[in-house]
């Protein structure tokens, strides 16, 4: 069974925001709400780079961990989802996470939370696969479409790769070998465990 994993190439993203306007625009995403962010590092200085930011459904998740109603669960591929039917919107997960995924949309006037949302990896949720329901709560299962997240193919520069995690790791050190550079892959050992370094990772060495 493969591992879906994320990996973001700061060597290759451009900030054009089309995986963030991909995943929006793919599940109708609520008004305050953003699944995936850009995020750029020394802004306007040498070594700048822009990542593309995401729940990178955790090994280990610590979402999971705090959650008091146990709203979490983890697919057969690695991909941490949640019932919205059980979230009682306190807020644990978003302040546990380290990549500061779990979103809350505005439920009044007065700043009240609304039920927790955040990245699905374009697998749905716990309702029946492409049914009504589920699309309101989650937004499009592309998966059980057997397809990719729309993020990672909506962009440009492939800087953003989604998939099994053997997989990606295998394109990436591609990347690496030829132009020379950049072989440490940002959020991955957080997320994942073990080492950011890519001749470290299975699949990673020539």
């Amino acid at each position: 069974m493969a591992r879906m994993k994320f990996i973001c190439d700061a060597e290759r993203c451009i900030e054009c925001n089309g995986c963030v306007t991909a995943c929006k625009n793919e599940h109708e995403v609520p008004w305050g709400v953003n699944r995936r962010r850009l995020v750029t590092v020394k802004d306007g200085v040498p070594g700048e780079r822009s990542i593309s930011v995401a729940c990178m459904h955790c090994s280990d998740a610590p979402c999971m961990a705090v959650c008091p109603v146990d709203c979490f669960y983890k697919t057969d591929e690695g991909i941490v989802l949640h019932d919205k039917d059980l979230c009682i919107g306190c807020g644990y997960c978003f302040y546990a996470c380290p990549f500061g995924a779990p979103q809350f949309p505005q439920a009044g006037a007065f700043g009240l939370r609304g039920k927790m949302d955040k990245c699905t990896y374009c697998a749905g949720g716990p309702e029946e696969n492409a049914s009504a329901d589920e699309y309101r709560k989650y937004g499009r299962n592309r998966l059980a479409e057997g397809k990719l997240p729309a993020c990672a193919e909506m962009c440009s520069t492939k800087a953003l790769l989604a998939g099994d995690g053997e997989v990606i790791t295998k394109i990436y050190r591609t990347r690496v070998t030829t132009r020379g550079k950049g072989d440490e892959i940002w959020g991955w050992a957080m997320a994942y465990g073990g080492s950011a370094k890519l001749a470290d990772l299975p699949g990673g060495r020539a």
